[in-house]
C-alpha cells in the first residue's frame, strides 16, 4: 500500500518556545494528487510544510518518499529529493532579476562563466506553457507582488520538482490568475506531479483538490475526500464552529466627506510614465468604498500617495477638512489615518521587533509609552500590547514579547489590524486586509471594517477579492491603467460585469460617474 504514496509524514510533532506547532500530525500524499492542507491561521499547516522542505527538523516522528524514509536536513536535501516549495512570504533576492532569482543556486557555468542562454530559455518555455507571463529582466523589488508569485512558482518547476508545495498561493493572485493557477496546478497533477496545497479559501480546495487534511492548533483533526465535502463541513473542521461565509450589514447613510481626493497624479516607481493619472473622488463618514481592479493597475501607488509612502506629482488630498497632500506618514496618522499596508513585512512590521514593540510602532513617543526624559515605558507597552492581543486573538507562542518573525502570516496580519483600529482612525486605508487569512479571521476582520462604518468612520478598502468587493463595500470604484473607469453599486452589480470593468473591456464617462458619494452614476 505504501507504493501508492509519495510522500508520508508519520507521527511528526514540531516545538518551539512556548507552543506546540506540530502535535502528532501525519500526512500521507499519494502520487499525482492535489491535496490540501487546511486550517487556521497558527494551525501549523506552514511549520509542517517547512518540516518537509528541511527548513525545520521535527522533534519526533518520520517521513518517507516512496515509501522510505528519508532524513531532510535542509532544502537543497528536499531539491534533491524532487521536492519544491513556493512560500507564503516569497524567498526573493529584491535586487535581483527574476532569472537570476529563477535559477539561483542551480546555475550553469563554463570555465566559471554563468550561462544565461539556456536557462532564459527554458525559463521562457515553462513560462508559455504554464501561463506564468513575467519579464525575466525585472527586478524583484519593481515588480508586482502577482509577479513575485510566479517567479517563484517558476522557480520549483525549473528545477524539475515531483513534490509541489503551494504554501497560500493565490493570496496575491486576481480571480482570473486565480482560475489559471487552478487550471496549472491541474495540469501538473495529470502530468503525475503530486502536489501538496496549503489554502484558507474554501471554494478553491473544492474547485481544485481531491482529498484534504484539516488541522486545529497543531493538531490533526480528520483527511476527507473533497467532492464527497461541503464548504460549510470543511470550515466547522477547521474552526471548531459553525462561520458565517456573508457578512451581515446594514445599510447607512454617509456622512461628511472625511476624504477628497482631487486630480491626484503618481509616479510609477517601475516606468518613465505615471501609475495614477489625475484621479478624483470622495470618502464619508459612515461608507466602505472599495477600489477594485486588476492586480497592477495603480492601486499599490495610488495608496503609497494618500498614505504618504511616495510624493505626489500634482494633486491634492485633504483629511476632514486639513490638507495632507504634502503631510509626512506620521503627520497624516497624526491627523486620523490607519493604514492596513499590502505588503506586512515591508510597510507594517518590523520582523524582528517584540510583538509588544510592533504595536506601538506610531504611538511610542505618546506620553502614555514615553517618559519626559525620552525613555520608553516597557510596562505600559507590553500592558497595552496583552490588551489589544486578547481582544484581536492574536496568537503566538510567547505573548507580547513574541518575535514577531516567528508568527503565522495570519496572525502578523491580526497585530496590524489591532494597532491600526485601535487608534480610532478617522479613515481607514485598508488594503488586502484578509491576504493569506482563513475563513474565521476574514469573517471578523470584515465584522471589524463593518463596525468602523457603522461608528462613522470612513473605510477605504482596496481588494482583488471579488467576493470581497461585493459583499462589504457600499461603493466600488474600479482601477484600471491608473484611471477610475467606474463607479458600481454593489447590490446592482454582478461578478461578471465588475470583471469587465477590471478588464478594460467597459468603462464610463465621466459623466456617468459620481464619485462624491451619492447614488453610483452608472447603476441609476
Amino acid at each position: 500500500m505504501a507504493e501508492e504514496y509519495a510522500i508520508e509524514m508519520l507521527n511528526i510533532t514540531k516545538r518551539f518556545p512556548g507552543i506546540v506547532a506540530n502535535d502528532n500530525i501525519t500526512l500521507q500524499l499519494k502520487k499525482g494528487e492535489i491535496h490540501a492542507l487546511l486550517g487556521e491561521n497558527g494551525a501549523g499547516k506552514s511549520t509542517l510544510m517547512s518540516v518537509l522542505f528541511g527548513l525545520y527538523q521535527a522533534e519526533e516522528g518520520i517521513i518517507k518518499k516512496d515509501g522510505r524514509e528519508v532524513k531532510i536536513m535542509d532544502p537543497n536535501d528536499a531539491n534533491a529529493l524532487g521536492i519544491g516549495m513556493v512560500h507564503q512570504h516569497f524567498k526573493l533576492v529584491q535586487c535581483f532579476t527574476v532569472l537570476d532569482n529563477i535559477i539561483l543556486g542551480v546555475e550553469t557555468t563554463k570555465h566559471g562563466i554563468l550561462q544565461k542562454d539556456e536557462a532564459r530559455k527554458k525559463v521562457m518555455a515553462l513560462s508559455d506553457k504554464y501561463g506564468l507571463k513575467v519579464d525575466p529582466d525585472a527586478k524583484i523589488e519593481d515588480i508586482t507582488v502577482g509577479m513575485q508569485q510566479r517567479t517563484e512558482i517558476l522557480k520549483m518547476l525549473y528545477r524539475d520538482n515531483e513534490i509541489l508545495i503551494f504554501d497560500e498561493p493565490t493570496a496575491v493572485l486576481t480571480p482570473a490568475e486565480i482560475d489559471e493557477l487552478m487550471q496549472i496546478m491541474k495540469n501538473l497533477a495529470a502530468e503525475g506531479k503530486s502536489i501538496l496545497f496549503i489554502s484558507h479559501k474554501l471554494q478553491e480546495i473544492i474547485m481544485v483538490a481531491d482529498r484534504c487534511t484539516v488541522l486545529r492548533r497543531g493538531k490533526y483533526i480528520a483527511t476527507v475526500n473533497v467532492p464527497e465535502s461541503t464548504g460549510k463541513e470543511l470550515s466547522s473542521m477547521m474552526v471548531g464552529r459553525d462561520v458565517k461565509l456573508v457578512a451581515d450589514k446594514e445599510d447607512k447613510t454617509p456622512g461628511d466627506v472625511i476624504l477628497k481626493v482631487e486630480n491626484m497624479t503618481v509616479a510609477s516607481r517601475l516606468h518613465n510614465n505615471n501609475a495614477v493619472k489625475n484621479v478624483s473622488f470622495e470618502v464619508r463618514e459612515s461608507e466602505i468604498v472599495c477600489i477594485a481592479g486588476i492586480d497592477g493597475n495603480g492601486q499599490t501607488e495610488l495608496i503609497y500617495g494618500l498614505s504618504g509612502l511616495e510624493p505626489i506629482v500634482s494633486g491634492k488630498i485633504t483629511l476632514s477638512g486639513k490638507d495632507i497632500s504634502r503631510a509626512s506618514v506620521r503627520e497624516r496618522s497624526r491627523a486620523g489615518m490607519s493604514h492596513i499596508p499590502e505588503d506586512r513585512h515591508k510597510h507594517g512590521l518590523i520582523l524582528d521587533y517584540s510583538l509588544a514593540y510592533n504595536m506601538v510602532l506610531q504611538r511610542y513617543f505618546e506620553p502614555q509609552f514615553r517618559s519626559g526624559m525620552g525613555f520608553l515605558k516597557r510596562k505600559e507597552i507590553f500592558s497595552y500590547a496583552d490588551k489589544l492581543i486578547e481582544q484581536y486573538d492574536v496568537r503566538s507562542g510567547q505573548g507580547a514579547a513574541t518575535r514577531v518573525r516567528s508568527m503565522s502570516g495570519g496572525n502578523q496580519q491580526k497585530a496590524i489590524i489591532a494597532r491600526e483600529l485601535d487608534k480610532d482612525p478617522k479613515l481607514l486605508l485598508a488594503v488586502q486586509p484578509t491576504r493569506g487569512l482563513d475563513v474565521g479571521a476574514i469573517e471578523y476582520i470584515h465584522s471589524q471594517l463593518i463596525a468602523q462604518r457603522d461608528e462613522g468612520h470612513a473605510v477605504l478598502l482596496v481588494s482583488l477579492e471579488l467576493e470581497e468587493v461585493l459583499s462589504i463595500s457600499d461603493r466600488i470604484l474600479v482601477m484600471y491603467e491608473g484611471e477610475i473607469v467606474g463607479e458600481l453599486d454593489p447590490k446592482k452589480t454582478k461578478r461578471d460585469e465588475l470583471g469587465l470593468y477590471m478588464a478594460g473591456a467597459k468603462r464610463q464617462s465621466p459623466g456617468e460617474m459620481n464619485t462624491s458619494g451619492g447614488e453610483p452614476g452608472g447603476n441609476r
